[in-house]
């Protein structure tokens, strides 16, 4: 955790438990910024093209609340662990954030 940054994550690892293949998954990642200025959010990336992004566009006010959405489609069955890499004008570094889970 970056002691400097004002983006305090709900949480960073989701484990999704066991998921219905081909039904798609919604992956909420919430987070507040507990900081003195405006977050945005530069960039959202998935580690897969199975897994579609959303997130908050519009500047993130101090003591505002956002969210990263991440919509896994569990086309193939099996254990996963995936990733998505978020970009802020907060951070240095992106934040990696993760879900896991089993499609049965």
């Amino acid at each position: 955790v970056n002691a400097g940054s004002p983006i305090q994550w709900k949480s960073e690892t989701i484990d999704l438990g066991e998921i219905p293949q081909g039904k798609p998954a919604k992956i909420d990642f919430e987070f507040k910024n507990t900081g003195k200025t405006a977050v945005i959010i530069t960039n959202v990336k998935a580690s897969c093209g199975c897994t579609a992004t959303d997130y908050t566009k519009t500047p993130i006010a101090p003591n505002g609340n956002a969210k990263i959405t991440a919509t896994f489609n569990a086309a193939a069955k099996g254990v996963f662990t995936k990733t998505v890499t978020v970009t802020t004008n907060a951070e240095e570094a992106p934040k990696v954030l993760v879900f896991k889970g089993t499609v049965i």
